[in-house]
């Protein structure tokens, strides 16, 4: 029986076209990935289970780096509080180190500008952004870990002053990242503020309030972290207080890659298939 051209031609077409489409069989196409990466995260229960994890990572950094480096790498409240005490020449006393403070102050400013802008210019709720950012976050983190068990505690000079830049410059791109969730329930660092929102809040007893929820789990999440830091700082060491910091980060960074797609973008896509 012979081949006629017109259906070799069909036949190899077909082929062609099996070759081409053959990545959906060994999972998603380049191009699937690609935009699931560039789509955005919806906020819901499972992203604010990555912020709560975000906040007890802090609470263990800041229950280190106080007893350290008498200053905060998150709380920068406290460490505004302190330097201006510290600008009167009350830093004789052995109670604050004003380059500490500075730079903490400094590198957490500088991470919260750079990323916050980039996000905007990238997107804030895009999961490669997010992805990428909170990797680097966790870089940071593991860095200063290990600047601390290489060369060990010491209140003053360049081994201090790299550590608390390194933690520092995390947490401003976290709180950050926390706002791009539009989540100010958690903001992963500042408490001051949960504690009033929560106080005030008009509905505080009604069963079903989710923000009221998420303030509380906040609070709860950086108290433990705190608490938990400072077993470790007594127990072990602080860097193994902030290796772990930087466990729970890196955790968060591989959950990234599961959070739901935006509702916008999963609704446009299934208008797309109709």
């Amino acid at each position: 029986m012979r081949i006629r051209p017109a259906e070799r031609k069909n036949g190899s077409q077909v082929r062609r076209r099996a070759l081409k489409g053959g990545s959906a069989t060994f999972g998603p196409s380049w191009e699937r990935l690609w935009k699931y990466l560039k789509g955005s995260v919806r906020v819901d229960l499972y992203a604010e289970i990555e912020l709560l994890l975000l906040t007890f990572c802090t609470g263990i950094q800041d229950a280190t780096t106080f007893p350290d480096y008498h200053c905060f790498a998150s709380n920068q409240t406290g460490n505004t509080i302190m330097l201006a005490i510290a600008a009167t020449g009350m830093h004789e006393i052995d109670l604050f180190v004003p380059a500490n403070i500075g730079t903490s102050l400094g590198f957490f400013l500088l991470g919260g500008w750079s990323v916050g802008q980039l996000g905007h210019l990238i997107g804030p709720q895009k999961r490669l952004w997010l992805i990428l950012s909170n990797f680097v976050q966790t870089g940071m983190t593991f860095g200063a870990a290990a600047l601390q068990y290489h060369f060990g505690v010491t209140l003053e000079g360049t081994c201090a002053i790299g550590v608390i830049a390194l933690l520092a410059f995390a947490s401003g791109a976290q709180v950050v990242m926390s706002r791009a969730f539009s989540c100010n329930e958690i903001s992963t660092a500042m408490a001051t503020a949960a504690f009033v929102d929560l106080l005030v809040d008009p509905y505080l007893l009604q069963a079903n309030n989710r923000p009221r929820t998420r303030r509380v789990f906040f609070l709860i999440s950086l108290f433990l972290g705190a608490l938990s830091g400072g077993v470790m700082y007594v127990r072990a060491s602080s860097a193994l207080a902030i290796f772990i910091s930087g466990v729970g980060k890196a955790i968060v960074t591989v959950m990234l890659l599961f959070n739901r797609v935006g509702k916008q973008e999963k609704s446009e896509e299934v208008v797309g298939m109709v």
